[in-house]
């Protein structure tokens, strides 16, 4: 039976959605990552040529159409449509669109409150129970995400982010009408599995044969749930897909900060080692100097363990 693995981290919450074993869809939902989708606020138009607009709590973002008349300096409601996605050099501020005049004030749902809205049961996980993420493959997703290695049967995905789009360069032996099926039905599983939206791309090898790049783009059709768009698979193998962009994938979301990615995940496999919890632990610099950074996170680790715990740092 399927179910959602929840846990309250340190720095971050994270989910699972696992059937039979294994990881269908990995969601991670960082601390402080500013608005979430469906939120409504109050913002003030900073700049009418751009639409950006600041709101109440101070993030800035992008509203798309203006209210009718709105001046620069005038405040009205608005909506998050998306939210912000981490890009080298600088984030795409979060989209919003004007809302409703008597639309009530409040966050959008959080990760806990979108998964619980679904009919899959969700099982909150404890750190001094088994690790039930672990054993069904937590830590591989992550090494996904963030190396863009993904095997599946007869060949292999390299998963690659970049501002314009995701894409996906498919490997491996001949025949090679055979591994673009087995290659299109391993991308759909990898998009579900790493909530990746937007434009995506797909280099699949090179087929001649017109009926055969007919089935790999049935494969994607079959595979891949709706709603979202495609193109014919063209003759230098190369299909696109849009769908919808509201959040960052956990590829775009991990590679964003690498350091805090294995901070949080060295707190985690601290968290759940036996008690007493260790006098001193010995950590890398970049990760020394994170948790320098995050008392609070410290802070924390030592209350749900019961002891504080000091750091040490080896070379990177």
């Amino acid at each position: 039976m399927a179910e959602w693995l929840y846990e309250l981290g340190i720095g971050e919450v994270r989910a699972a959605l696992v059937s039979r074993g294994t990881i269908w869809k990995a969601r991670i939902e960082l601390e402080g990552s500013g608005p979430r989708v469906d939120t409504v606020a109050m913002a003030r138009l900073v700049d009418r040529s751009t639409g950006k607009v600041t709101l109440e709590s101070g993030e800035d973002a992008l509203c798309d159409p203006l209210p009718k008349g709105v001046t620069q300096g005038a405040s009205f409601k608005v909506r998050i449509v998306r939210e912000s996605i981490p890009e080298p050099g600088r984030p795409k501020l979060p989209k919003a669109v004007p809302a409703a005049p008597d639309a009530p004030i409040a966050p959008g749902p959080d990760l806990l409150t979108r998964i619980h809205a679904g009919d899959v049961p969700t099982r909150q996980l404890r750190a001094h129970e088994s690790d039930l993420l672990e054993e069904a493959g937590w830590s591989e997703i992550l090494d996904e995400a963030i190396n863009g290695e993904i095997r599946f049967a007869g060949g292999a995905l390299r998963l690659s982010p970049t501002p314009a789009m995701t894409l996906f360069d498919v490997d491996g032996p001949a025949p090679l009408e055979p591994l673009a099926v087995a290659a299109a039905h391993a991308v759909a599983r990898a998009i579900e599995r790493h909530g990746i939206t937007g434009s995506i791309g797909i280099d699949f090898p090179t087929l001649a044969n017109k009926q055969a790049r007919q089935a790999i783009a049935e494969a994607i059709d079959a595979a891949l749930p709706q709603p979202f768009e495609r193109t014919t698979v063209n003759g230098f193998g190369f299909l696109q897909i849009v769908r919808r962009r509201r959040r960052p994938s956990l590829p775009e979301l991990l590679r964003a900060d690498l350091v805090g990615a294995e901070t949080r995940a060295e707190l985690r496999r601290l968290e759940r080692l036996p008690p007493p919890p260790p006098p001193t632990h010995m950590v890398t610099q970049r990760i020394g100097r994170r948790l320098a950074q995050r008392p609070d996170w410290t802070a924390e680790l030592a209350r749900r363990t019961g002891g504080a715990t000091t750091f040490t740092s080896a070379k990177d």
